[in-house]
């Protein structure tokens, strides 16, 4: 115990003087620091903005692939109506036809 009370003061002694600075050198530092911080905000700023134009043009690609898809949809529909419709009136003429006879 004798021995580590003197190791721990030493230690504690060390670090303080290893961070005793100047006022310019701790004005110097918060300069850095602050700049880098602003630095990294705007580095997340252009990564979400990228993220965000990614998300807008996915958006946009999905929504045209759905107006895409709604179309060829319609227009199936709209065939098989008009199929449907001939061949209706065939048989229709057709039977009116043989009921005629």
């Amino acid at each position: 115990m004798k021995i580590l009370a003197p190791a721990a003061l030493m230690a504690g002694l060390l670090a303080l003087a290893a961070c005793h600075k100047t006022p310019a050198q701790n004005a110097a530092d918060n300069v850095r620091d602050s700049a880098d911080n602003l630095a990294s905000n705007i580095e997340a700023a252009g990564d979400n903005a990228q993220a965000n134009l990614t998300n807008a043009a996915d958006a946009v690609h999905d929504a045209t692939r759905n107006d895409a898809a709604a179309v060829r949809a319609n227009a199936d529909n709209r065939a098989d109506a008009m199929t449907n419709s001939a061949r209706n009136s065939s048989s229709n003429a057709s039977n009116a036809s043989r009921n005629s006879h």
